[in-house]
């Protein structure tokens, strides 16, 4: 993998021929609209710096010579809150929306982008999702308007199942995940795909709990223990996934934890030395991705003594300002269409956004928890320890079909 100081520079380079830039110099608002009050308070100030230190690094030399503004806006993990969220922003004129936390919240926010748009017609919007992985999104609830920079459940699963049906030691499975539409997706699909892939595995267990509600796992730890689980798959993010761990260690359960979100803010305090080797994470990037980005790394934690983990962030400002660039323009309607098909290089390889249904194709990472060393030597959350990758998969790997009927306008 090669992602030099150079991604930023060759992006441009390769617009210039095609590009007139007339938006040279225009800002251009991304409203993000995620939470900053309550137990996943954390993530959303992570993820609000994230977006902030990226859009700095973009202004600084993109295709389209825009600069990017982001503003942020706290909508307590609730739809409602974030439709009033998103009201505000569209009165203050901002055209585009980011959001990831909670596909809930994505659902609502998909379905009022469609009503606005269609009763304003030369003030639509563009709702760029960061992290909501519900796979409905991009396939029977797939909207021109939405485009989705993570992998959604279907691929992270097919990922990391790809991985898991070689393991012999994983003989029981339990399934723990938070009470909506992704922790439903997440057991559904791992269901289906270790039925698929190694039939002989048992499901021993399912749990759903409420969102963003629980303090204390360990009567759940003790269920899982009880189970004779030896490895749980859990979409469980933020507070809810390292309080789990946290219950784990504390209840001595030594079984694997197959995860897509460890390195979110929180969790490797909540390891700490345990799970060494023990706790693995599906997802489109890592820690120790090498390159420009890891000086970005580098750099955001001496700023904030915080790790990046939304690697999705810099995709999307690097596309919009390809896609600006393409379409000679910041208006949505221009640029929605620039996007669709639009390749480019990222961190950790070519990603597609693939036209049919507006779902980026991208490079998945299988890591596992362990000490930094010379190698790997990232710290996440300065805990001495770091998610080190074990297989990369390429996009084809990961992709899966889509049932998208997309009606475009015009």
């Amino acid at each position: 993998m090669k992602f030099t100081h150079k991604f930023i520079a060759t992006a441009a380079l390769a617009m210039l021929g095609t590009s007139a830039f007339a938006q040279a110099g225009e800002t251009v608002k991304i409203a993000w609209i995620d939470p900053l009050s309550g137990l996943m308070a954390p993530v959303g100030s992570n993820q609000l710096k994230t977006f902030q230190f990226f859009a700095e690094k973009f202004n600084a030399n993109n295709p389209a010579k825009v600069k990017f503004e982001i503003v942020g806006f706290d909508n307590k993990l609730s739809p409602a809150e974030s439709l009033n969220a998103m009201q505000a922003a569209m009165d203050q004129g901002i055209r585009y929306i980011s959001q990831g936390n909670g596909s809930s919240v994505a659902g609502a926010i998909i379905e009022a982008v469609n009503k606005h748009n269609e009763r304003n017609p030369g003030k639509e919007v563009i709702f760029l999702n960061h992290s909501a992985v519900d796979p409905d999104f991009t396939n029977s609830k797939c909207s021109f308007w939405h485009f989705r920079f993570d992998a959604d459940t279907s691929m992270k699963i097919e990922a990391m199942t790809t991985f898991m049906k070689d393991k012999t030691d994983i003989k029981k499975v339990y399934l723990f995940n938070q009470n909506y539409s992704h922790g439903h997706q997440v057991a559904k699909y791992a269901k289906e795909n270790l039925s698929r892939k190694r039939p002989d595995i048992q499901i021993v267990g399912e749990d759903l709990h409420p969102l963003a509600q629980v303090r204390d796992f360990s009567p759940y730890i003790a269920k899982i223990k009880a189970s004779g689980a030896d490895t749980v798959i859990t979409g469980n993010w933020g507070s809810d996934l390292a309080l789990l761990v946290k219950a784990a260690n504390e209840g001595g359960y030594t079984g694997k934890f197959y995860t897509y979100y460890t390195g979110v803010s929180g969790t490797p305090t909540a390891l700490g030395k345990n799970g060494e080797g023990k706790v693995f994470q599906i997802s489109y990037g890592h820690y120790n991705m090498g390159g420009q980005y890891q000086k970005w790394m580098d750099e955001f934690n001496a700023k904030f003594k915080d790790d990046i983990y939304t690697f999705s962030m810099a995709n999307i400002l690097n596309s919009l300002s390809l896609a600006m660039a393409k379409a000679k323009s910041t208006d949505p309607v221009k640029v929605a269409f620039a996007l669709e098909g639009l390749k480019f290089q990222s961190f950790a390889g070519e990603n597609e956004i693939r036209k049919s249904d507006h779902q980026m194709q991208q490079t998945m990472f299988l890591t596992v928890w362990q000490k930094a060393d010379k190698k790997y030597p990232y710290s996440a959350e300065n805990t001495g320890m770091t998610l080190a990758p074990v297989q990369k998969y390429e996009p084809y790997v990961a992709s899966t079909p889509t049932s998208c009927q997309m009606k475009r306008p015009g």
